[in-house]
């Protein structure tokens, strides 16, 4: 008889409302490979992204939604050396982790912190190789420089705003009403600007321009970060709020010497995830286990309210990260 989980599934393209409790296989560890009971998932953007149909999951990914999670290591598969059964771990995950049981790398997995819950770990991984690949390793943010993150106020924004004050760079972010704003600037962000009242590319303009943007909104915003940054500045976009189509001026890019990059991160091959967790676990845990930087917490709901959860993150009101409690 096969074992069973309680999990999360996505009954149709749509909204919230699509999301249903369910019975699953339990999933198997493969060569390389863990299998974690889950205590509490991260919901992010893409996990709404796939639910209303618009990212699909890797053909080899499990269809369930659930890019982070913590937990205990439940099973490790043939040649898995550095985790036995029993150790509690966080990982970033290729799907699946709405559920009680999801599958992973083993190279994808990452101690919690000392003195960190299993709550707080839950929402390490998808943000923090998120933001360490793009920012550090393909935005090559250097300390001094002026680096503006739109949605600061975001898990990506906060976790970008710690990382950046740690390693000295100057922090700039956009937000959307004054507690967002009191909130980053608590994270140590040296501006903030309210989208609504003021203008972004004045604002940097004004300090000389953005050495690095990090842009969750594309739209409009692309041709003005252009506008906004120094010369021999870098974009990195990695997601497009506002869609990825809009008319650009390369002529800007060319004469003033601009880098335009991004990434996503859940399409890249399992050694390149593999390789942002050893620089993860060698440059940014050593922080989070002195207690330098962590996690902004938003809410927590439990497994069978996901649906809530995805309200609350598409309603943009949150600050920090969202979570599912599941054990």
């Amino acid at each position: 008889m096969t074992e069973t989980m309680r999990a999360i599934e996505i009954s149709e393209p749509g909204g919230p409302e699509v999301l249903r409790l369910c019975e699953r296989p339990m999933p198997v560890a493969g060569p390389g490979q863990v299998v974690i009971k889950v205590a509490y998932a991260g919901v992010n953007r893409p996990d709404a992204l796939q639910r209303a149909g618009a990212y699909a999951p890797p053909p080899t990914a499990s269809d369930l939604p659930g890019l982070e999670a913590s937990g205990e290591i439940y099973a490790v598969g043939e040649g898995v050396s550095d985790w036995s059964v029993g150790d509690q771990v966080c990982a970033l995950l290729p799907g699946g982790g709405y559920a009680e049981y999801v599958m992973t790398p083993a190279a994808h997995c990452l101690p919690v912190p000392e003195g960190m819950g299993l709550r707080e770990a839950a929402c390490l991984c998808e943000t923090y190789f998120t933001v360490w690949s793009n920012v550090f390793q393909r935005g090559g943010l250097k300390a001094g420089e002026r680096f503006l993150i739109h949605g600061g106020s975001s898990g990506i924004g906060t976790t970008a705003i710690q990382l950046a004050r740690e390693f000295g760079a100057r922090v700039f972010v956009t937000v959307g009403s004054q507690d967002k704003a009191a909130a980053c600037a608590a994270l140590g962000a040296e501006r903030t600007i309210i989208y609504n009242d003021e203008d972004f590319v004045e604002v940097l303009r004004g300090e000389g321009g953005a050495d690095l943007i990090l842009d969750m909104v594309g739209g409009l915003y692309i041709p003005r970060n252009i506008r906004a940054l120094a010369d021999d500045g870098r974009l990195v976009q990695i997601a497009f709020l506002q869609g990825p189509k809009v008319e650009v001026n390369f002529a800007q890019v060319m004469t003033r010497r601009l880098t335009i990059t991004g990434s996503t991160l859940r399409p890249q091959s399992d050694l390149a995830k593999a390789r942002i967790a050893e620089a993860l676990r060698a440059q940014v845990w050593p922080l989070l286990d002195a207690g330098k930087i962590a996690p902004v917490m938003d809410s927590e709901f439990a497994l069978k309210d996901a649906a809530d959860a995805h309200a609350r993150i598409e309603a943009s009101g949150h600050i920090g990260k969202i979570v599912l409690q599941v054990a």
